[in-house]
């Protein structure tokens, strides 16, 4: 039986760290989890989002604007996440509608595709 959803991992290129930390931990406000030592020399950072936890990795040679692949993050004020991401100039693009959300996307710094999605009560 799966019980839940431990992590899930992106990536980033090797090298770019602190600009990940920067984007998720600072504009994001995600708190960064430690490492286990073992695991410290391949690089990246951990992230912790509610229950669960967002690994980010390092690897080059990844087309990331290539791929639908991504993250949703579970918001409870979509419109203050559009002005912030807005005000510090990301293109943000209008996801096709769900019944009982409103959301929508953007890429993160290195072109991972990023969800930000909020339910809207009473319309699931």
């Amino acid at each position: 039986m799966i019980t839940g959803l431990h992590h899930a991992q992106i990536t980033i290129p090797e090298g770019t760290e602190q600009e990940g930390r920067t984007f998720y931990c600072d504009l994001l406000g995600l708190e960064e989890l430690e490492k286990p030592d073992a695991l410290i020399g391949r690089g990246g950072f951990w992230l912790q989002v509610g229950n669960s936890e967002v690994h980010v990795g390092t690897e080059s040679g990844v087309e990331r604007l290539a791929t639908k692949a991504h993250l949703a993050y579970k918001v409870e004020d979509i419109i203050y996440w559009r002005r912030l991401l807005q005000k510090n100039n990301i293109e943000l693009y209008d996801s096709i509608p769900i019944p009982g959300y409103e959301r929508f996307e953007f890429r993160d710094p290195f072109g991972n595709r990023v969800e930000m999605i909020q339910e809207i009560s009473g319309l699931k």
